[in-house]
């Protein structure tokens, strides 16, 4: 058996070096197919999900599959954008404020309905509104205990009968768990105990799912708009 200058058999040392350079390159294969893949799947869920849903009710003679001889993705998610800009569009108009008050003095008269629809109509407003803060300030909270900081998001201010019942600033803030950020723990905290950290929500929600494997880059300078990390949330005006 051969040998090299270091004493180690020479065969066994060739069948080292493929096999570390096989590992590699299967992981390599791994760290690039994988997220074009997963993307490419969640994507198309998506899709054939609005695909399915609108050709189970949008008549034969207006399915512009009807008139070709193959199928087109995605048409169904064009019409659900399309419908809702239009809805958006009719809710903005006179007749369409109208008919809202209607309809919402109807569903106020409901006992289970009026608190669904109030709760479901406030959430979306707070979320989607264009003056909103909610859920576009990232900050740090010490959870589960004291020096163990985690990642937050701000919703807003707890309501006045929670702020005077404990005598404090409050804040409230949503805390997601890892990998899935759409479960979590509602948290009213004294506004002292949060720290600003300057993050975006992207970046945020990449650090969450990831468990701190995908870290936010180091920027070159701090935007102008944002929070001076490591000071407390200042209050809304």
């Amino acid at each position: 058996m051969r040998h090299g200058k270091h004493g180690e058999p020479v065969g066994e040392a060739r069948r080292g070096g493929i096999g570390v350079r096989l590992r590699t390159y299967f992981l390599a294969g791994v760290i690039v197919a994988a997220p074009v893949t997963l993307t490419l799947y969640i994507v198309w869920r998506v899709v054939d999900f609005f695909d399915t849903t609108v050709r189970d009710w949008l008549p034969t003679r207006y399915n512009p599959e009807t008139y070709l001889p193959f199928s087109l993705p995605g048409i169904g998610l064009l019409v659900t954008i399309g419908g809702l800009v239009v809805i958006g569009w009719f809710a903005a108009s006179y007749l369409g404020r109208l008919l809202m008050r209607v309809s919402e003095n109807l569903l106020h008269r409901m006992p289970v309905v009026r608190g669904l629809y109030a709760t479901l109509k406030q959430v979306f407003e707070t979320l989607f509104g264009q003056s909103s803060r909610s859920f576009r300030e990232v900050v740090l909270v010490e959870w589960p205990r004291r020096d163990a900081w985690s990642v937050a998001f701000v919703t807003g201010t707890p309501p006045l009968v929670v702020r005077d019942a404990v005598d404090a600033d409050l804040i409230s803030l949503f805390l997601p768990c890892t990998p899935n950020p759409t479960t979590g723990y509602f948290l009213m905290v004294p506004r002292r105990d949060v720290v600003a950290i300057a993050l975006s929500v992207e970046d945020a929600m990449k650090l969450i799912i990831s468990g701190g494997l995908v870290a936010p880059p180091a920027p070159a300078a701090p935007p102008v708009a944002a929070p001076t990390p490591g000071r407390a949330l200042e209050p809304a005006e």
